[in-house]
């Protein structure tokens, strides 16, 4: 049951990673912390670990299958880039030494957090770019790589949910947002993989193959249910109105928040 279970979650991360960006973390961080909760406190650690190693991924593959003509809008983006690498293995490190209770808690207030801003702050719902405006969407700051990879790899939720609004508030729609935040989170999450697989000691994961923290398991069948979904919608993009897809990501970020709540240690 528990495959099946992550069979269908991987569909439904390969849906966020194309429509919102998101590579895998705030969908599967609850999952695996269901699926692995016999192992505890720590199965919030093995969770972020394993949301990481799908986001490498799913990230990837999906920017390689991006249009170039969107990819574009980074171009001049390295600084940023390796910010967010340096930021992705330092926030992986943090990962391994902080309590799992901080590291749960703080996904939960940081998703919160988020959505409270994307909800009450301008410039989320209807972005200073769309509208006919003649204003060119600006590029993000390569400085706030360093902390957004920390932040992000720390948590397990990927980059798309710093940046997304970012580039929102830059001015790019939504389809285009979304589609940017998978290269950014590809550039965090590597080497986050990377220490997350390094890492010497783990906890047993019931009925799983763990590396390092991670469940093989659990990251194989998310996976074998994502890679599909992306290669399609891609091949054949759904076309949703920007309103309707900022307001859906904001309600994915409702469910998220509720279901880490109750999930809690």
């Amino acid at each position: 049951m528990d495959l099946l279970v992550l069979l269908g979650v991987g569909l439904l991360t390969g849906t966020t990673t194309v429509l919102f960006g998101f590579g895998g973390g705030f969908v599967t961080v609850p999952v695996v912390v269901w699926a692995d909760s016999a192992l505890g406190g720590e199965a919030t650690r093995v969770a972020v670990a394993t949301s990481v190693v799908v986001m490498v991924v799913n990230a990837g593959f999906a920017t390689a299958v991006t249009p170039r003509r969107t990819l574009a809008a980074l171009r001049g983006g390295g600084p940023l880039l390796l910010l967010l690498a340096a930021g992705g293995a330092a926030g992986a490190f943090a990962t391994r030494l902080a309590p799992p209770a901080l590291t749960h808690w703080a996904f939960v207030a940081y998703t919160a957090v988020t959505l409270a801003d994307v909800l009450l702050r301008p410039g989320f719902l209807r972005p200073r770019g769309q509208a006919g405006s003649s204003v060119p969407p600006r590029p993000l700051p390569a400085l706030v790589g360093a902390p957004v990879g920390a932040l992000a790899a720390f948590l397990g939720v990927g980059g798309s949910v710093m940046t997304v609004p970012a580039m929102r508030r830059a001015g790019h729609p939504m389809r285009v947002a979304a589609a940017l935040a998978n290269p950014l989170t590809l550039a965090l999450s590597l080497p986050a993989a990377t220490v997350h697989l390094a890492t010497a000691t783990a906890p047993t994961v019931a009925d799983g193959t763990p590396l390092g923290l991670v469940d093989l398991r659990a990251a194989t069948a998310l996976l074998l249910g994502a890679l599909p979904v992306i290669a399609l919608l891609r091949r054949h993009p759904p076309h949703i109105p920007d309103r309707v897809h900022a307001w859906a990501y904001a309600g994915l970020l409702g469910v998220v928040v509720a279901a880490m709540a109750l999930s809690g240690p």
